[in-house]
């Protein structure tokens, strides 16, 4: 147990909702911290549904070739909740992280605070204490009332793919997510924008022109593919040829681009093309579309038979995940091991990858009381076409999957699922 845990868990019982969307809460508690998110680093503010992730773990690895001082705060964690705060793409130290912690849980003074809302001050304390030249901050859950919009003049956002997720808290149309994400626009900003619907295009347009935020936009002010073994970006008339990302999957082509985008657009630094070339391919990003070629876990599966994991959890994943099916895994018959939240919508996140699966095994994710049960997710699947069962742990399910020679395993559904994975495997 590290030292932090006990401090964390007390966190969590400091409100009775894990979720609960206002800025008033954590507003009160930064100003009681002598408001450490007014001295942090220039900030670069990431909203989105699918690709916050990748796009921060880009930007890390590009402005750190540039020869800058780089932190960055995202979430959630996949083992380690000090993960979620990186000091040039290392995770804070446990004994910053039970410092930063306790000085938070005492100024709050036993407050209601969700657990993110008192992390996140924790985090903006932690980044204050080190000097660094940009601060790469992942909005938790929406953006307008993310306890990381207390930023009032952030030096650049970004908006990557806007889709159908946590519906329960920002609106069953992709209009009042995008709207939600929208929030963290800010007068004079320019704000990066990643591959929109058409209807999420709109809202965030118009909330930049009601606000006065420079909008540059995938497809209008720049433009991404791949040619070959090249990355072929084209920006306000400009064209520039750059080595292909590390990361894995077509999708990753337009998380590169908006991560190249940005560079660009952050004024002040003059990001080289030789410091975004060094950074898309040395940019590390576990858990997602990552193979694992050791460890326990492989054990479990016929000799030649490739394991992969990745962390995606919605229907934009799943659109995802069958387009990387459709080309990098068209070779062999491709096997999936599911675990997913009660949270998301199973059937979104399987019908896009149901004509590309030879078989399902689903199972619950461990210590998670939000986990779906196994059989619930594998009723779906069998609805979806796909022959399907359950298992009660993930060897159980490998097991089940092994002796069917070689071919591929994917373990997909949620992040937290793949953090335990990635716990098994050191």
């Amino acid at each position: 147990m590290a030292a932090s845990d006990p401090i964390l868990e007390r966190l969590k019982a400091l409100h009775p909702k894990a979720i609960d969307l206002s800025l008033g809460r954590v507003e009160r508690l930064l100003a009681a911290l002598g408001n450490p998110e007014r001295r942090v680093a220039p900030v670069i503010h990431i909203a989105g549904t699918n690709g916050k992730g990748s796009l921060v773990a880009y930007l890390d690895a590009i402005l750190r070739a540039h020869g800058l001082r780089v932190q960055s705060y995202i979430s959630p964690h996949l083992v380690r909740f000090a993960e979620r705060i990186r000091f040039d793409g290392t995770a804070i130290d446990e004994e910053a992280l039970v410092a930063v912690l306790e000085d938070s849980e005492r100024a709050n003074d036993g407050a209601p605070i969700t657990f993110f809302e008192i992390t996140t001050a924790a985090a903006f304390l932690a980044f204050s204490q080190r000097p660094a030249d940009v601060l790469i901050l992942e909005v938790g859950l929406g953006g307008r009332l993310d306890a990381t919009n207390v930023i009032a003049r952030p030096a650049l956002t970004a908006i990557t793919p806007v889709s159908m997720d946590h519906m329960h808290y920002l609106g069953n149309t992709i209009e009042a997510i995008a709207g939600e994400k929208a929030g963290i626009l800010k007068p004079g900003i320019s704000a990066v924008i990643g591959p929109q619907d058409s209807a999420a295009s709109q809202v965030i347009e118009r909330r930049a022109h009601a606000v006065g935020a420079v909008l540059l936009r995938h497809g209008i002010e720049w433009t991404v593919r791949r040619e070959s073994d090249l990355l072929m970006f084209d920006a306000l008339g400009a064209h520039r040829e750059f080595p292909l990302p590390a990361l894995l999957g077509p999708h990753q082509i337009d998380n590169a681009g908006t991560a190249i985008a940005c560079a660009k657009a952050l004024t002040g630094f003059a990001v080289s093309d030789k410091a975004i070339a060094d950074g898309l391919v040395n940019t590390r990003w576990p858990g997602r579309l990552q193979r694992l070629t050791r460890g326990p876990l492989i054990e479990e599966l016929a000799r030649g038979t490739e394991l992969w994991i990745d962390g995606g959890h919605n229907a934009s994943a799943g659109e995802a995940l069958a387009r990387v099916a459709e080309s990098m895994f068209a070779d062999r018959p491709l096997d999936l091991v599911v675990g997913m939240l009660n949270t998301k919508t199973v059937d979104g996140f399987l019908k896009p990858l149901a004509p590309h699966v030879r078989r399902l095994v689903a199972v619950a994710i461990p210590g998670e009381a939000n986990s779906l049960p196994a059989e619930a997710v594998a009723a779906t699947a069998r609805f979806l076409g796909i022959a399907a069962e359950g298992a009660p742990n993930i060897k159980a399910a490998l097991e089940r999957l092994g002796p069917e020679g070689t071919g591929r395993v994917l373990i997909c559904g949620s992040l937290y699922l793949i953090g335990t994975v990635l716990a098994e495997h050191g």
